[in-house]
């Protein structure tokens, strides 16, 4: 990186890079709290996805489904609802998560939701 490139960014810059990947970990880290798991495992590459194929009650070779192209897709859509349902939340809730993430995880994870379990059960 040179002089330019440095000068280039201003301090609301800074801002952004520091507050949008505590817009993603910070709800994460708070769901896995409400689910009995220790909040730290949520920033865990590969360990945070095993955590919660365990928290929606499904087995651990989803890992590797989720590395296929185009099938990853299904698997997530069908993770993301699950983890809507293992909160208390419906359908619905679930089509927030996938197409407004930045909103809906944060009141899944400091909303009222409790974990009840397993996709619900």
């Amino acid at each position: 990186m040179n002089v330019l490139t440095l000068l280039a960014i201003g301090p609301f810059q800074i801002l952004i890079i520091l507050i949008i990947p505590l817009l993603i970990i910070l709800p994460t880290w708070f769901l896995y709290k409400k689910a009995g798991e220790p909040g730290w495992a949520s920033i865990v590459p590969f360990y945070s996805t095993l955590v919660w194929l365990k928290i929606i009650g499904k087995p651990w070779y989803w890992l590797l489904l989720f590395l296929i192209p185009y099938v990853n897709l299904i698997f997530l859509v069908w993770a993301t609802n699950l983890t809507s349902k293992s909160y208390g939340k419906e359908e619905g809730f679930t089509f927030g998560l996938l197409f407004l993430p930045l909103i809906f995880y944060p009141i899944l994870a400091f909303g009222s939701s409790k974990y009840t379990g397993p996709a619900g059960k």
